[in-house]
């Protein structure tokens, strides 16, 4: 009976940080946790498909800025992979990350780069605004819940997503 309490509390983790992740991040439209990998699949939606070129440097931008990020904090043996998918004139940028070392300050470092590099075609969620105090409380957060992942990560395979100012997270 334990073990069941203790993996509803792993699941119940799990769920808050994908829910404050997305709530935080309008500019995510998908999160996912993959318990085999121990990773972490943030999607962005892009309107339109960005030339081949133009997606290479931005995914070159990205990972040469996530790699100075993790050498000042001093994170090692870490897990990035960048790619696209496209479905019709929409593409959706995918970001996985090993749960382990991921960080809110990488999360925002990693919005704060795709916003500059696809002003325009960056789809984001226009739901509710946020005050400061309430960015700050899902910051300590999702900072907290990651710091409990690393620790402890869920078996079970958590997707979240964002719709029409909603969030959904449910087990797949």
């Amino acid at each position: 009976m334990p073990k069941f309490i203790q993996d509803n509390e792993q699941v119940a983790d799990g769920v808050n940080l994908l829910i404050s992740i997305l709530i935080r991040y309008p500019e995510i439209t998908t999160i996912s946790f993959d318990p085999e990998t121990h990773t972490l699949k943030q999607t962005f939606m892009l309107s339109g498909i960005p030339l081949e070129e133009e997606f290479l440097k931005a995914r070159k931008m990205l990972l040469d800025s996530i790699a100075v990020y993790h050498c000042i904090e001093g994170i090692t043996d870490k897990n990035v992979d960048i790619h696209l998918s496209t479905y019709e004139n929409v593409a959706m940028l995918h970001i996985i990350r090993d749960i382990r070392t991921l960080t809110k300050g990488e999360i925002a470092l990693t919005i704060s780069l795709l916003k500059e590099q696809f002003r325009a075609s960056l789809i984001v969620d226009a739901g509710e605004t946020m005050l400061d105090e309430e960015l700050f409380l899902q910051e300590e957060l999702i900072d907290n819940m990651l710091n409990n992942a690393t620790r402890s990560c869920s078996g079970r395979r958590l997707v979240g997503i964002r719709e029409d100012g909603r969030v959904i997270v449910f087990n797949k």
